[in-house]
């Protein structure tokens, strides 16, 4: 039986894949157009995947083709002539398995050229190539370039030039006929001197996340081969929570039908979805590890990505800002459809919260009264007394006053947001319940899901910027709680003018309950001997 897969490339015979037959069928025509070829995304997104399945396709249906793949990982340390030993190794060497796998034998002519080609630099190498072409006559090579970003920083300049060269070369047949380069970094982010690229005749393609329908064909397969479903909802909201990043459409995809021990004669859940979901945000896999460590990197980006989720106002999405183009680089930003910046999923939205909260803020023992704990927010029933829950976090806000602006590494703008998740991360992990994020987009709305006791709870977080904005968030919260069937939302508003002015407020909007908040944050220390 096939698997899920979160560890390297996919093997369709091992694994349920992601065919992205209308991606493929794209890119074979850019390489039989002869198109020098740029893929660039983050890491873990099915990039090299890709490649394998349109290496295979160029191997067994176009015999005419003859695909190369190399792979520069391991040589960001070499120096320029052990770089090219390696080099013609490679590609000897891959020459040789694809006369291997095709049951064919070389000719005398191409057995003599890999047994004395010796590149050194990069002009050998345009030479070896054009004797390439020479011995191959009507075959056409095809070079796929995975790991790129490991190319050594002292050859990186002149192997793109070389490659540049060939491309606008008069000579028929070029060689290679078609180049794909693959990597993290884009050709424009690579240190090449710091001059005009290189390399400016490359093609950019674009390997996006899977879609819904690609996330429903993936899951499908796993469906026809073991007869468990999974309900529909659960597939839609796998999809809204990774965003369709293919290693945590899979790893989600693991926990539930590798992890959990249910049933294959049960029907995956949202109650499943939600055990899967917590556990997923609580472990250290590879993605969310590089994650929180690529958003540490720089002390700028927490006030970049804390302006992202919480401004109204939103940050433009351009790559030629260095902050932006990097958290892109690491698949933490992406465009949005208003061509704003939008955090990349609600998992990572989540996890980068949860990296920036500070450990211990020095306040958690006046969350709550004394002599109380999270347990008498509790109905008999079970079912959380919201409204209490967040009176008493407005009340605690209003007892901790100026203390609030001595919580450790956080900036004061964000600290309303920083505390509440703080204090309901506190509460819900003493109930035994769940909390995740639900709208990655940012714009100044932040919104916290709630799952406890199989009952969903949603609370909206804002800035104060207008009573215009205040009320246009009460119809968002409403528009949103009328598409997940929830009767009554939660809407904390944090005032940060010098003359707030605090309300609480419970409202009927289009037959949904909205209980609304607006908190006040205290601005400054009380003045020496006030």
């Amino acid at each position: 039986m096939r698997r899920f897969s979160t560890q390297g490339p996919v093997n369709p015979e091992q694994h349920y894949v992601v065919p992205r037959t209308a991606e493929l069928t794209e890119f074979i025509k850019r390489v039989k157009e002869g198109r020098y070829i740029v893929i660039f995304a983050p890491r873990q997104t099915g990039k090299t995947t890709f490649f394998y399945a349109a290496m295979d396709i160029l191997a067994d249906e176009e015999p005419t083709y003859l695909p190369i793949h190399l792979d520069f990982e391991a040589y960001k340390n070499l120096t320029p002539a052990d770089f090219y030993s390696n080099l013609t190794e490679d590609i000897r060497e891959e020459i040789e398995n694809i006369y291997h796998k095709r049951g064919e034998v070389p000719s005398k002519a191409l057995r003599d050229f890999l047994e004395n080609i010796n590149l050194t630099d990069n002009v050998s190498m345009l030479r070896g190539f054009r004797a390439l072409a020479r011995v191959l006559a009507n075959q056409r090579v095809v070079v796929f370039i995975d790991e790129f970003d490991g190319i050594p920083a002292a050859v990186v300049s002149d192997f793109l030039y070389a490659l540049r060269r060939i491309y606008i070369s008069r000579t028929v047949p070029r060689c290679p006929h078609s180049l794909g380069i693959i990597g993290v970094k884009s050709i424009a982010q690579l240190n090449y001197d710091r001059s005009v690229s290189p390399f400016n005749i490359h093609d950019d393609f674009a390997l996006p996340n899977f879609t819904l329908a690609q996330v429903q064909e993936l899951l499908g397969q796993y469906t026809a081969e073991v007869w468990q479903d999974f309900a529909p909802k659960v597939i839609e909201s796998i999809h809204k929570q990774t965003g369709g990043q293919p290693f945590l459409v899979n790893r989600f995809a693991q926990i539930l039908t590798e992890e959990m021990d249910i049933p294959k004669t049960e029907t995956l859940k949202m109650t499943h979805f939600s055990v899967a979901h917590g556990q997923l945000l609580e472990e250290n896999n590879t993605n969310l590890t590089h994650l929180t460590t690529n958003v540490r990197r720089n002390p700028r980006f927490e006030s970049l990505l804390m302006r992202i989720l919480l401004y109204e106002e939103g940050v433009p999405f351009s790559l030629r800002n260095d902050l932006i183009n990097e958290l892109a680089t690491y698949g933490v930003l992406a465009r949005g459809t208003d061509r704003m910046c939008k955090i990349a999923n609600p998992i990572y939205l989540h996890c980068i919260l949860q990296a920036f909260k500070p450990l211990v803020n020095g306040l958690e023992r006046d969350y709550f009264p004394e002599d109380t704990d999270g347990f008498q927010y509790l109905t008999d029933t079970g079912q959380i007394q919201m409204e209490r829950l967040l009176d008493n976090f407005r009340d605690f806000i209003a007892r901790a006053g100026f203390r609030i602006l001595q919580v450790p590494e956080t900036p004061q703008e964000f600290i309303g947001q920083h505390l509440l998740f703080a204090y309901l991360d506190q509460f819900v992990t003493s109930v035994n319940g769940a909390m995740y994020m639900e709208v990655p987009t940012g714009r100044g709305r932040m919104d916290l899901i709630i799952l406890h006791n199989q009952r969903k709870y949603v609370v909206e977080t804002k800035i104060w910027r207008s009573d215009r904005s205040y009320a246009q968030g009460k119809q968002q919260l409403a528009a949103y709680l009328s598409t997940e069937d929830v009767m009554e939302g939660y809407y904390v508003v944090f005032d940060h003018r010098e003359a707030p002015e605090p309300r609480a407020e419970t409202e009927t909007i289009n037959g949904l309950t909205i209980r609304s908040y607006v908190i006040p944050v205290v601005q400054e220390h009380p003045s020496v001997g006030a």
